[in-house]
């Protein structure tokens, strides 16, 4: 049975930094990809960051970009997003996906991953 745990949500002010944390278990996760998507209240589920597990080759949502880092510990099957420099824009529900194989043309699209996690709520106050 294939899990994904997320952890590390809160509540910060904005400029304020986070780390995310998603726990892969159930199956082998060495070619997979894995991602962090995010949804705010009434629009649709937006990529944030993605990682190649082999060879950790990184993707990022331009709105992200210089701010967060996606990261992943081989050892520990465990994916993480390090938000700095926090905005109110920011406040969502993070998701972290998985894809078992990760050579697809997007990445960035929400239905190529076929495992999602439960979800951990972002919100940055100004």
């Amino acid at each position: 049975q294939v899990q994904l745990v997320e952890s590390g949500g809160g509540l910060v002010q904005a400029g304020d930094s986070l780390r995310l944390s998603c726990a892969a278990s159930g199956l082998p996760v060495s070619g997979a990809i894995m991602a962090w998507f995010r949804q705010a209240p009434g629009k649709e589920r937006e990529f944030v960051a993605g990682i190649t597990w082999n060879i950790g080759r990184t993707l990022y949502a331009d709105a992200v970009k210089g701010r967060f880092t996606i990261s992943r510990d081989n050892t520990k099957n465990i994916l993480y997003l390090q938000m700095n420099s926090l905005e109110p824009e920011d406040t969502a529900i993070y998701y972290c996906a998985l894809r078992p194989e990760a050579l697809i043309s997007t990445p960035d699209q929400p239905n190529e991953y076929a495992y999602w996690g439960q979800g951990t709520q972002v919100t940055v106050s100004s």
